[in-house]
């Protein structure tokens, strides 16, 4: 009687551990936290004093970085190498390219990574935008190398793309070997530093803001509804999405080789700001100075909006114009970034062409403002036409001197 209930009971188990979806395992990105050892650390670090070999905290907005510890310093970046790959995807998307619709089928090639993947099998075909998910949520390998495939026909070519971008966007101390950082663990040539990750972070958020659509997903399923097959879990490697107000991305990677890693990115009001920490020793601390970071720049800056996009500055005289003025206009919005206390001491001085003359098309730049704070200038924002003037022609020169000429007469 006891055998048969004892064997019941380990049948029952075992079909309830048949039916959950699979956890995507990690051998090179484990992302362990625990809230309060978290808030612990944060609480008794000094932000001038952190562990992390290689930091960096960047506003987003304006580039501008806030704090730096070697941020120089050429260092393994794990699975942070995936921001890269990211960026070249949502490129692709977003030029149209790729589609999130578009199918990518998966070689053998990209089944057979290691490290954390959604076990990926050799024919199998999935949309752009389940991979994507699976990259960005859960760091998954052979997605990344299947979505390369699709973009540029091989890994290796696609990293000669990854390793062209980081030139143009002047990431001097990045070198790729290939799209997911598992080269680093074997290899030496893959590094990339602190400062180059959050040039490459900041350009994936402000030109391709759609990533944080997936980028802030707690949990998702991979293979969903597919027949025979299970589910596999989605669990957002990036503890501070769920743990850290404003939280919005962006990576994090962990080998022996480069330590625990985090490129963290939070939104608060319109202060957009990313945290980068290489080299921590252990997940719990990972997360807490970047959380230290981050606070720090929301505690002493923001970013004021002190004009806006459309507003008119003053009225020009146009030469030999059909019309005889136009109306100059800011290009954008215009946001700074300071201080806390310090938006009242910001002067603005107004430079204008000199020699304002038709033709003049809609939007073509008269100008500039120059915004300064103690005489250090602090921004820069475009003046231009906010509507097209036409040459006029001599005979509607002559006529406009005529009508002047009597009506200084009438006088």
């Amino acid at each position: 009687m006891f055998r048969k209930a004892f064997a019941s009971i380990v049948l029952v188990v075992l079909l309830f551990t048949f039916m959950l979806p699979i956890t995507a395992y990690s051998i090179e990105d484990d992302s362990d936290y625990a809230a309060e050892v978290v808030s612990k650390i944060a609480d008794e670090t000094n932000v001038l004093d952190l562990k992390a070999k290689s930091a960096i905290l960047v506003d987003a907005n304006t580039g501008t970085v806030l704090l730096e510890h070697n941020s120089h310093e050429r260092m393994s970046l794990a699975s942070v190498t995936k921001i890269m790959s990211m960026l070249l995807i949502m490129e692709a998307i977003d030029s149209g390219k790729l589609k999130y619709e578009d199918k990518v089928p998966v070689s053998e090639h990209a089944s057979s990574m290691g490290g954390t993947q959604v076990w990926l099998e050799p024919g199998e075909v999935f949309t752009v935008e389940e991979m994507l998910k699976a990259v960005v949520i859960r760091s998954a390998n052979d997605c990344t190398v299947a979505l390369a495939e699709k973009i540029a026909g091989s890994e290796e070519a696609f990293v000669d793309m990854m390793n062209k971008r980081a030139k143009e966007l002047g990431m001097n101390d990045t070198n790729f070997l290939d799209c997911t950082g598992l080269a680093e663990i074997e290899n030496d040539g893959h590094y990339s530093s602190a400062y180059d990750i959050a040039i490459m972070s900041r350009e994936l958020l402000m030109k391709h803001p759609d990533i944080t659509k997936f980028t802030k997903i707690w949990q998702a399923n991979f293979r969903e509804g597919v027949e025979g097959k299970k589910p596999v879990s989605l669990d957002n490697t990036n503890k501070l999405i769920r743990f850290y107000e404003g939280a919005n991305g962006l990576k994090t990677g962990y080998t022996r080789k480069s330590g625990y890693c985090l490129a963290a990115s939070a939104k608060r009001n319109n202060l957009q700001l990313i945290a980068v920490v290489l080299g921590e020793p252990d997940s719990n601390t990972r997360f807490a100075e970047a959380r230290k970071l981050l606070d720090h720049g929301f505690a002493n800056f923001e970013t004021a909006k002190v004009n806006g996009k459309g507003e008119v500055v003053q009225e020009v005289v146009v030469k030999k114009g059909l019309k005889e003025k136009v109306n100059v206009i800011f290009a954008d919005d215009v946001y700074l970034l300071l201080r806390k206390g310090n938006l009242e001491q910001v002067t603005r001085e107004l430079n204008l062409n000199a020699d304002i003359a038709a033709p003049i098309k809609a939007g073509q730049k008269l100008g500039e403002v120059i915004y300064r704070l103690n005489e250090m200038e602090v921004g820069k924002a475009d003046l231009v036409a906010e509507t097209e003037v036409e040459r006029a022609t001599f005979i509607r020169l002559f006529y406009r001197m005529l009508i002047r000429w009597f009506a200084i007469g009438r006088k």
